[in-house]
C-alpha cells in the first residue's frame, strides 16, 4: 500500500459469510495496528501493544459487498505489476485492476491518491475465529463510538 508515499503492508481477511473484514496493518517503521470491521458498521481499530489503544468507529455502509462493483464503468484492459488486468473504475472512487486469466485483484487506486499493489491472494483461505475478536479494551466505558459519514 502506498499513501502518499508511506508504505503500508495490510494484511486483509474478508469474510462475507460472517460479516467481518479484518485489516492488519504495519507502517514502514511504525507500530502494527488492527483494523476490525463488521457489516453493522462498526469498527475497531486498536493496538495489542502496552498502550492499549482503540478506536470504535461507526460507518453506515458496512464492509465490501461481493457485487460491490455492479454498476461499475469497465474501461478496458491494462498491463498493470506484470498482469494484464481488466479496469473498472467505480464511482469516482476506486480503479479496480484485476487479472484476465484468473480474475484475482491486482492493484486498487483509490480518489485520494491511495494505492495498492496485491501481493498475494489466497482463495479459501481463513483466519481462525478467535482473532476476529477486538480486546476487551475496546468496549470499555470510556470508548464512544465516532460517527462517520459515507
Amino acid at each position: 500500500m502506498n499513501n502518499s508515499g508511506t508504505l503500508q503492508v495490510n494484511n486483509l481477511w474478508y469474510d462475507w459469510p460472517k460479516g467481518r473484514n479484518f485489516n492488519i496493518l504495519q507502517n514502514q517503521l511504525g507500530k502494527l495496528t488492527y483494523d476490525l470491521e463488521w457489516d453493522n458498521g462498526t469498527s475497531y481499530i486498536y493496538t495489542l501493544d502496552s498502550n492499549q489503544e482503540c478506536r470504535v468507529l461507526h460507518l453506515s455502509v458496512g464492509i465490501l459487498r461481493p457485487n460491490w462493483l455492479d454498476g461499475a464503468t469497465y474501461l478496458g484492459q491494462q498491463h498493470v505489476d506484470g498482469f494484464f488486468c481488466n479496469v473498472w473504475e467505480k464511482v469516482d472512487f476506486i480503479w479496480y485492476y484485476e487479472d484476465v486469466l484468473t480474475k484475482r485483484p491486482v492493484h486498487w487506486v483509490f480518489y485520494t491518491g491511495y494505492t495498492a499493489h496485491v501481493i498475494t491472494f489466497e482463495v479459501g483461505a481463513v483466519l481462525e475465529d478467535a482473532k476476529w475478536q477486538a480486546p476487551v479494551y475496546c468496549f470499555s466505558e470510556d470508548k464512544k463510538e465516532e460517527q462517520l459519514s459515507s
